[in-house]
C-alpha cells in the first residue's frame, strides 16, 4: 500500500495567503511520510468578481506562486496533484486546471475542467462559470508509479460517462477535487462519489473546499476517499488541514474481476412509445 494525503482548504481571494497556507500543509503531509499529496478545486484563489479575479491571476508561465509550488515539490521529493489552479487563458478568460507535478518539480499532466458549472440552485445562488472560464475538451489518464490516474474536477462528477471512459482507458484512481456548494453537497456529495467508484471499480479521491469563504460562498467540505467497492475509507468532516490514507491497487483488480462492467460496451437503440 502507498501512503497518500489530501488537504482540505478554505481558500480566499488572496493568492499569496493561499500559497502560505498550502505550503504549510504540504510540508506537514510530506514530513509525515506522504509521497503523494492532493488539493481541492480553486486551490490558489476563490474570487467570484471577474474585475478582481483577472488582476490576481497569471498565465501558467508567469504564475509566481505556481513556480514556488514546483520548487517545493522538488525540494520535498513528492508528487502533488493541485486539484485546480486558476490561470489566465486566452480571449480574456480563465482556465480551471488540474496540475499534476512530479518529484523533479516538473508538470507531469494537465487537465482543464470540461463541464463548467452553469446552474441556478436558487434565486439567490446562481453560477455561470462559462462566462469566466474556457472549458477543456480532453479527458486525461496518466501513468505514475502509484498507478494510472484519471483527472476530473468538481461538476464533472455529475457526468458518469466521463468516469466510465477514464476507467475503460485504464484509470485505477480518479481524482475529483471540488468546491461543492453546501446545499447540493448535503444531498448529493456522498452518493455521487460512491456511485462513480462503484460504477468504475476505481478509487475515488475527492479533496474539497470547506466552510464559509472570504467571498461569502459556502462549500460543503467532507473530503472523501472511496475504495473500488464503494466503501468510504477516509473522510474529513471538519475544519481544514491534512488527511492521510492508503491506497491498495489490488482492490481495483478484485472489484473489477467480481463485476467487470467496464469491459462491456453495448450499443443499443432507444425505442420511444
Amino acid at each position: 500500500m502507498t501512503k497518500f494525503s489530501l488537504i482540505q482548504l478554505n481558500t480566499g481571494c488572496d493568492p499569496k495567503k493561499s500559497f502560505e497556507v498550502l505550503k504549510k500543509f504540504i510540508v506537514k503531509a510530506a514530513s509525515g511520510g506522504s509521497k503523494f499529496i492532493c488539493t481541492p478545486e480553486t486551490t490558489n484563489i476563490m474570487e467570484v468578481r471577474n474585475s478582481l479575479l483577472f488582476k490576481k491571476i497569471y498565465s501558467e508561465k508567469e504564475d509566481i506562486y505556481l513556480e514556488k509550488i514546483l520548487k517545493l515539490t522538488k525540494d520535498l521529493n513528492i508528487w502533488l496533484n493541485l486539484g485546480s489552479w486558476i490561470l489566465k487563458d486566452k480571449n480574456n478568460k480563465a482556465v480551471n486546471r488540474t496540475i499534476l507535478i512530479n518529484p523533479d518539480g516538473l508538470i507531469h499532466a494537465r487537465y482543464d475542467k470540461i463541464h463548467l458549472f452553469d446552474v441556478e440552485i436558487s434565486k439567490k445562488e446562481k453560477y455561470l462559470e462559462s462566462k469566466t472560464y474556457n472549458s477543456g475538451n480532453k479527458a486525461v489518464v496518466t501513468n505514475t508509479p502509484f498507478g494510472s490516474l484519471g483527472l476530473t474536477i468538481c461538476y464533472d462528477l455529475r457526468f458518469p460517462y466521463l468516469y466510465r471512459d477514464l476507467a475503460m482507458s485504464g484509470a485505477e484512481i480518479i481524482f475529483v477535487p471540488s468546491a461543492f456548494t453546501y446545499d447540493t453537497g448535503k444531498v448529493h456529495w456522498h452518493s455521487l462519489l460512491k456511485a462513480r467508484a462503484i460504477e468504475t471499480g476505481s478509487y475515488v479521491i475527492a479533496a474539497a473546499q470547506k466552510g464559509t469563504h472570504e467571498n461569502k460562498r459556502k462549500t460543503y467540505g467532507h473530503s472523501l476517499v472511496i475504495d473500488p467497492w464503494g466503501k468510504i475509507i477516509a473522510e474529513k468532516n471538519n475544519g481544514i488541514g491534512v488527511m492521510d490514507f492508503d491506497i491498495d491497487l489490488k482492490r481495483v483488480k478484485i472489484a473489477r474481476s467480481k463485476i467487470p462492467s467496464i469491459n462491456v460496451n453495448k450499443k443499443y437503440k432507444i425505442l420511444r412509445n
